[in-house]
């Protein structure tokens, strides 16, 4: 356990603001060994102050992720105060990288606080049915999670400039009809890879 609240991966800073997720997929990378190279796990969640003063000066990176062994959105109001702030100081492009779910584990709109500090939002598709989904996301929310991570995805395009569905590449896993559900949806497509150690 401890209190890394930021850390580097290639050209960007990643913030990590919970240990808190309403999914417990197959495929995390929270359930292998060697993770992104660093003990992530959080004592305790970070005031934005604490993540400001982890990050530091941003400018020699690409993107400012929120992203870490949890859901950033259930932090929502961190993730706003920090981004307004690295937008002010020096005008760091924002991503989130989220399951899209936090809307409906918290019941209240998110998305409209977002308008203006987000750049890009990258959210979880995994699977192309509620059923897959289910399998292999385990969420908290039960068989609704895919129907309300996609209504997430379709009010995203109202606030965020760049939205991206993203799908892991397991074993046995066709992402063509997830690439179509993108399509469909007029938003980006992303395969991440499968990390097994």
């Amino acid at each position: 356990m401890g209190k890394i609240y930021a850390y580097v991966i290639e050209n960007n800073i990643y913030l990590n603001l919970t240990n808190r997720c309403p999914n417990r997929c197959v495929f995390c990378i929270r359930e292998n060994k060697k993770g992104v190279g660093y003990d992530l796990w959080l004592d305790q969640e970070p005031t934005a102050n604490e993540v400001l003063a982890a990050a530091g000066d941003v400018t020699p990176y690409q993107e400012v992720v929120f992203c870490g062994y949890g859901e950033p959105l259930l932090r929502w109001e961190v993730v706003v105060e920090v981004a307004r702030e690295l937008k002010k100081r020096y005008g760091a492009k924002i991503r989130i990288n989220t399951n899209g779910l936090a809307e409906a584990v918290l019941g209240s709109k998110i998305l409209p606080e977002l308008e203006g500090l987000v750049d890009t939002i990258s959210i979880s598709l995994n699977a192309a049915s509620s059923g897959e989904y289910h399998r292999l996301c385990r969420s908290d929310l039960g068989p609704e999670a895919f129907d309300k991570m996609l209504e997430f995805t379709r009010n995203s395009k109202l606030y965020i400039p760049r939205v991206i569905l993203s799908v892991v590449k397991i074993p046995g896993f066709d992402p063509e009809p997830a690439r179509k559900i993108a399509e469909q949806l007029g938003v980006e497509f992303r395969i991440r890879p499968y990390q097994t150690e």
